[in-house]
């Protein structure tokens, strides 16, 4: 494994240029929650069979000699979102697809507000615009096709071909795009350069919001305008585990980040000492498959999480893993601090550290 090391910063996220995005913003005295969401939005651009601007979003914020704070910016379902609605169009469950998946409210531009936030207290200052800059040019430039954004178009077009509006971008002259091939985004975009111009909040609450409302609408889709701007992301307290030498923190449900501090905390325990042996892949794949660990895992996430419902109250969303971009900054004149955001869907990592 491969470790880089940096004194102005480091940056890591799983597509090159969303790494250099975080990198430019750092060099220009950035704050890791500055280069967090330069990566994140351009992540929406360049790695767009993985994430984007219309899914949810999660953070862990640290400064220096401070807890850790967290940010839950998922969505919740709409409004008219129940079992009767299902119901009402012949299904018992919801559809992994079309319009009738599209229950809740996109929390990703939400958790980037929420970061702001806390961002300006700490002195933060570089201008929205400048943090989607280099999105909005990979956006109307084009980007240039992965073999892993080839591959999942080709594989998914049958599912996602029916769906309003995807294949008029992601299906150029109706077949998946090649390796290689260049994809501009002219509409995407559009919408970046708006919440460039508009702030953040138009996404939810402006004219950014009834125009995402009137084609939520017309695509068949339950959400309403009223339930964009009910939209706010909201502080969480981390769950934490002490292993050795180091004290883990991830996020509570509707996160899997309960699940993984157990599966890291039982690890640790087993006192395995090289890496990507039989005793390493076993200690995490292995065990915490077994029924006893599930069950107190199951036990523990309906302690850390009282808000979940029981099955069959109401159409239960479906959670996965997300996205991943982290920060961290050290400069002159600034307290080192670091960020991290996942966002959007995910199913592969391709590596892209940076450092200052």
């Amino acid at each position: 494994m491969l470790t880089s090391h940096g004194r102005g910063g480091m940056v890591t996220a799983p597509h090159a240029q969303a790494s250099e995005a975080g990198l430019a913003i750092l060099r220009e005295g950035g704050s890791a929650i500055e280069a967090a969401i330069a990566m994140a939005a351009t992540l929406a651009v360049v790695y767009p069979h993985m994430t984007g601007i219309g899914g949810d979003g999660f953070w862990l914020i640290a400064a220096p000699d401070s807890p850790p704070v967290g940010i839950d910016a998922s969505g919740p379902a709409g409004a008219a979102v129940d079992v009767a609605l299902y119901r009402r169009h012949g299904l018992d469950v919801i559809p992994t697809r079309g319009p009738l998946a599209a229950n809740t409210v996109a929390g990703t531009i939400a958790g980037w507000q929420a970061a702001l936030a806390i961002n300006a207290r700490w002195g933060g200052n570089l201008p929205l615009a400048r943090l989607l800059e280099e999105p909005i040019a990979h956006a109307e430039r084009g980007i240039a096709v992965t073999e892993s954004h080839a591959g999942l178009s080709a594989g998914k077009q049958a599912e996602l071909a029916p769906v309003a509006g995807f294949a008029a971008v992601h299906l150029p002259d109706g077949a998946p795009p090649r390796q290689g091939s260049r994809l501009r985004q002219p509409a995407l975009g559009a919408s970046l350069r708006r919440l460039a111009a508009e702030g953040l909040d138009s996404f939810y609450r402006g004219a950014l919001a009834r125009d995402i409302a009137g084609d939520l609408a017309r695509g068949g889709s339950p959400l309403a305008l009223a339930d964009l701007a009910a939209m706010q992301a909201h502080a969480v307290a981390p769950l934490s585990v002490g292993v050795t030498g180091a004290t883990l923190f991830n996020l509570p449900p509707p996160t899997q980040g309960l699940a993984s501090l157990m599966i890291l905390a039982l690890f640790d325990r087993l006192g395995v000492r090289q890496a990507d042996g039989f005793d390493h892949v076993h200690g995490l794949v292995g065990r915490p498959s077994r029924p006893s660990w599930c069950a107190t895992a199951s036990l523990a996430i309906r302690r850390a999480c009282p808000r979940i419902r029981r099955a069959g109250s109401r159409p239960l969303r479906s959670t996965g893993s997300r996205r991943a971009s982290i920060a961290r900054t050290r400069s002159p004149g600034r307290r080192r601090s670091m960020a991290a955001t996942r966002c959007g869907w995910a199913r592969s990592i391709e590596p892209g550290a940076r450092s200052a």
